[in-house]
């Protein structure tokens, strides 16, 4: 499955930078640690910025010794080596390793729970502040057009999904916020499988989704 797998939405400096900090909701880590797991240029962007505030703190600590200012810079402009994702055994093959504890070890494991049209989740054991769930939608499901009142992130983990003009399939991260109002769509064929992080309710234009919303803790 990785062979064949190529990212076009990368996680953006900004989240990596607070990633490295840790400085967001464990919700958004997970989603974070998943996509640098699965996406090895993303995993080599991380390194190289751990590489710099590596160097930073260094020279805030101590005068560098000769030499360590044009290794760091080496490091850096050579980027860190891109490692492959490592081969998964098929009753993992669509989770990614950060997930897994989170669900008992194996896709099998999810215990979902139906929240119409086809549409299972299943909320995930993390601290407060934001929310984690896996989502699994059937092919060619279309999702309620919704708003949102905060940040969500989405990872695609299987098949993938239509959002206007841009496809989002495993590895894709899509950042959603106040100023986003969508309808995705799953691809046709096998269930989309995302990871969703938000930290607020989403916000439903009809009538119908907004009546479920308490129930659904979406």
């Amino acid at each position: 499955m990785s062979e064949a797998m190529h990212v076009k939405h990368e996680i953006g400096d900004e989240f990596l930078a607070s990633y490295a900090g840790g400085n967001m909701a464990e919700a958004f880590e997970l989603v974070i640690a998943c996509h640098l797991s699965l996406w090895a240029p993303a995993r080599a962007r991380y390194a190289t910025m751990e590489a710099i505030g590596g160097a930073v703190l260094e020279r805030e600590s101590a005068e560098m010794s000769a030499g360590s200012l044009e290794a760091t810079l080496a490091r850096i402009s050579g980027g860190a080596p891109i490692v492959p994702e490592p081969p998964r055994s098929p009753e993992c093959a669509v989770l990614p390793a950060p997930l897994r504890n989170y669900v008992g070890g194996r896709l099998e494991a999810v215990k979902w729970r139906p929240v119409g049209m086809g549409v299972r989740q299943a909320v995930l054991p993390v601290a407060k502040g934001a929310t984690a769930r896996l989502l699994s939608i059937p092919g060619g499901c279309e999702m309620p057009d919704h708003g949102h009142r905060g940040l969500e992130m989405t990872l695609v983990l299987q098949g993938a999904y239509l959002d206007g003009d841009e496809r989002f399939g495993r590895g894709d991260v899509e950042i959603a916020d106040e100023h986003l109002e969508h309808k995705p769509v799953a691809a046709p064929g096998e269930d989309c499988i995302c990871l969703a992080a938000t930290d607020a309710p989403l916000r439903f234009n009809a009538l119908l989704p907004r009546l479920f919303q308490p129930f659904l803790g979406i």
